[in-house]
């Protein structure tokens, strides 16, 4: 029995009900590409002055949490924004993470699809003044990924916004990216409420005249494309964006409040996954695109509708604070034994979300070791002055 605390103020007691999933590899092949967006976990031991200079990074447990997700047959999308790109990790400790998950990748006997976030934070915001010096940045940063064996995400650079470019910009720097690459790859549109820095991406605040923009690069490149990740939010203008995506270029979603209806599609078109929730929720999305696979979408709803809620817990706002919550679960599961993240990042939200993240999560049996979990939801909650009654 625990005590938790609530949103009203008052302090339950809560009894986990138990039932978890058990974490299993899919027995059948999938139709749904699905990337989890995977954190970065810091070693307690090693971590000094967190806020300053490069994170100490655990690679035991960051890698381990890595083998967890392929486990269960996921793809992983790495040193993205869920690994605090730009939020406690810098490009040198992104670089050696691709670089270290890509050597467990190939020797993976499931041999997972890895894609890898290529950006501008090699360099620091002072010395990306023009198109071509966040060309160049990019270029650095997309060879060290083909040359690791990844696939290339071209992550939304806060470059681009910061010097005011236009339509007409954007789509001579991706010009140049996606001719320069050598296999297809995954265009990123992150919105501003996880990162307030990348408002106007594509050059226009308007969405629909950013949807344009975007749309005429990926028909400009479609040979070179392979999908777009969009995380605005907004699962109607996710549904009509892809459907003006030109014939064998992907949606990914990055919605996650929706993507359970988005994955689902309805009935002509569907949304792949590229999802910081499926780090979280890793055994009911695994299992319920088995389910997907074979068309049995009772089984799909039943295990993915109870994690919508713990997914829109997870990214409430200040929604770039998500992933603590990823991270947690993670601790609370075994995954990673302990709950220390770059730049303190654990402390970005409050003991109260996660008193409802633990709450949500066993109501959507993701609580894999319900026994393992109580224990160490009382250590957090002891070092927050609340005791068991």
């Amino acid at each position: 029995m625990l005590i938790l605390p609530t949103y009203e103020g008052a302090l339950q007691p809560y009894a986990p009900k138990g039932d978890p999933l058990v974490p299993r590899a899919p027995r059948l092949p999938l139709t749904r590409t699905a990337f989890a967006a995977a954190h970065v976990v810091s070693d307690p031991l090693a971590e000094r002055d967190p806020w300053v200079g490069r994170p100490s990074v655990d690679w035991d447990n960051t890698l381990r949490f890595r083998q967890w997700l392929w486990d269960q047959g996921l793809g992983l999308a790495e040193a993205m924004d869920t690994a605090q790109r730009g939020m406690g990790v810098d490009w040198l400790t992104a670089k050696e993470l691709i670089q270290r998950t890509m050597v467990e990748a190939k020797a993976h006997p499931l041999k997972p699809h890895v894609a890898c976030g290529a950006g501008t934070d090699s360099r620091t915001p002072d010395a990306l003044k023009d198109e071509a010096s966040i060309i160049a940045a990019y270029e650095e940063q997309m060879e060290a990924i083909e040359a690791a064996g990844g696939q290339i995400i071209l992550m939304a650079t806060r470059a681009l916004p910061a010097i005011g470019a236009d339509a007409d910009a954007y789509a001579r720097v991706y010009d140049r990216l996606l001719g320069r690459a050598q296999d297809k790859v995954i265009l990123h549109w992150l919105g501003d409420m996880f990162d307030p820095a990348l408002t106007g991406y594509w050059g226009s605040v308007d969405i629909a005249a950013a949807s344009d923009a975007v749309l005429a690069i990926i028909e400009a490149n479609r040979d070179k494309v392979d999908g777009i990740k969009i995380s605005l939010l907004d699962q109607s203008h996710e549904e009509a964006f892809r459907a003006r995506l030109p014939e064998g270029v992907r949606l990914y979603t990055g919605d996650d409040f929706n993507y359970a209806a988005l994955i689902e599609g309805d009935g002509s078109r569907h949304s792949h996954a590229l999802l910081g929730a499926f780090a979280a929720i890793a055994p009911a999305a695994a299992q319920a695109l088995e389910a997907l696979a074979v068309d049995d979408r009772e089984t799909y709803h039943a295990l993915l509708a109870p994690t919508v809620p713990l997914s829109r817990e997870i990214f409430k706002a200040p929604t770039r604070f998500y992933k603590a919550g990823i991270a947690f679960l993670a601790w609370l599961n075994g995954a990673q034994s302990h709950f220390i993240m770059p730049d303190g990042f654990q402390s970005s939200r409050e003991i109260t979300h996660y008193a409802e993240v633990f709450r949500l999560a066993d109501s959507a049996r993701l609580l894999t070791d319900p026994d393992l979990a109580t224990r160490r939801m009382s250590q957090l909650l002891a070092v927050h002055g609340i005791e068991p009654g």
